[in-house]
């Protein structure tokens, strides 16, 4: 494959992101700006375009053959409409393909924020060379996507693998969905956070206060104090992978997929999650899902900006050999994606 450059976006709640991918995956120039998340859609789309005027200008003779976008859903990816996102103020309905394809007068491809990461990871990342993979992300919420027979899993109207939101339990706090149960509400790196700050008081002289200055405990205050071995941290992390395990056990039987990647914030205590989550699943699963390589996230915060250029890069190759589409070493081994944000 031609070593062809997308413009690539990641439409965030809080940061928007953009980068110049190649089609090999590397990441030749990236920008970001704070979300202009409350002052309505025609604020964050000139954000875009400023965006895009500064990516460009760092790289001025590339020519770009198109524009992905990752954007939070719910969006219609065929239609090219975000429809209602919760994080974004004003958006109804907005018809983002048609906007910027006209400004820019280039092809432009829309995908929901999860499942362009979900594509990132399996097309230069952790689940490169498989067949079908499920994504998870766990930070402040829990998404994901999955990836089928070698497309994304859309569902009617690209609403499918809410993941976040599978019900798991009769109990726990409400969650920001205002069900209660959901993986997210009892798995989210904000519910590790949650029960670290309610299991210790400010002042008190723990680790995780202490890391904390006394403010709420974070899921990040949680790992770093399990790392530093504290006793207190290392059972909220083994009560966290319980949760984890619950609901991969969940997402094997549902998509039996070959791999199960974890990203997100919380894959920086992957290490130490991992043991319980391979004990959950080995308890709950059925015998033939046992074996499913549960592995952590490779590209970090890019997955997103990557899978969104995949979109126009790979448009009409997604079932392709891996041999025909990625660029090879001298060797003849496939290169891999650019890997300088490993740490999500």
């Amino acid at each position: 494959m031609a070593n062809k450059v997308a413009l690539a976006f990641d439409l965030g709640g809080t940061e928007l992101r953009g980068a110049l991918v190649e089609s090999g995956g590397r990441v030749v120039a990236h920008a970001s700006a704070p979300t202009m998340a409350i002052a309505g859609s025609e604020a964050v789309i000139g954000q875009i375009i400023t965006l895009a005027a500064d990516i460009l200008a760092q790289r001025p003779q590339t020519e770009v053959v198109g524009i992905g976008v990752g954007a939070p859903g719910p969006l219609d990816p065929k239609a090219g409409i975000v429809i209602a996102p919760p994080t974004l103020a004003g958006w109804h309905d907005v018809p983002l393909i048609d906007i910027l394809g006209k400004h820019f007068g280039l092809p432009v491809r829309l995908e929901n924020d999860a499942n362009a990461a979900a594509l990132g990871e399996w097309r230069f990342g952790a689940g490169r060379g498989t067949g079908s993979m499920v994504f998870v992300t766990v930070s402040t919420g829990i998404g994901g996507g999955v990836v089928a027979e070698g497309h994304i899993y859309h569902g009617r109207r690209g609403l499918a693998a809410e993941i976040g939101h599978m019900t798991i339990t009769g109990e726990g706090e409400r969650c920001f969905c205002g069900a209660i149960g959901c993986f997210e509400a009892v798995a989210s790196g904000t519910a590790l956070g949650r029960r670290a700050t309610a299991l210790t008081a400010p002042g008190d002289g723990s680790t995780l206060r202490r890391l904390s200055a006394n403010g709420d405990v974070s899921a990040k205050h949680a790992v770093e104090a399990a790392r530093a071995g504290d006793g207190r941290a290392l059972e909220l992390l083994e009560a966290e992978a319980k949760w984890l395990g619950i609901g991969f056990t969940n997402l094997l039987h549902l998509y039996s997929p070959d791999l199960i990647v974890m990203g997100g914030g919380l894959a920086n205590g992957f290490d130490l999650l991992a043991p319980m989550i391979r004990t959950t699943v080995e308890q709950r699963a059925m015998p033939a899902y046992r074996d499913v390589p549960i592995v952590r996230a490779e590209l970090g915060a890019r997955a997103g900006l990557i899978g969104a250029a995949s979109l126009i890069l790979w448009e009409g190759e997604a079932g392709a050999p891996l041999a025909m589409t990625h660029d090879e070493n001298n060797d003849g081994t496939p290169e891999r994606a650019d890997r300088e944000a490993s740490h999500g």
